[in-house]
């Protein structure tokens, strides 16, 4: 009777084992999959910063061309 509770019971921790390790791995699955979001946010974010950036200067030399041009007619 022992022998089967103990067979029984080293079934059931292996079983647990298992399904607490792929309890784990889809954990840490999630969070380097979060992890990559994050970072390709940030990097869509730094872009984007100096997009803005050099076409806030190609407007500012734009505008600074135009106004010489028109104080040199004047």
């Amino acid at each position: 009777m022992t022998q089967t509770n103990l067979k029984s019971r080293l079934q059931a921790e292996i079983a647990f084992g298992h399904t607490q390790t792929q309890f784990f791995a889809r954990g840490h699955a999630v969070e380097e999959l979060v992890s990559i979001v994050e970072a390709r946010e940030a990097k869509t974010l730094r872009l984007r910063e100096a997009r803005l950036a050099k076409e806030a200067q190609g407007i500012a030399a734009a505008t600074e061309a135009l106004i010489s041009r028109r104080l040199k007619k004047s």
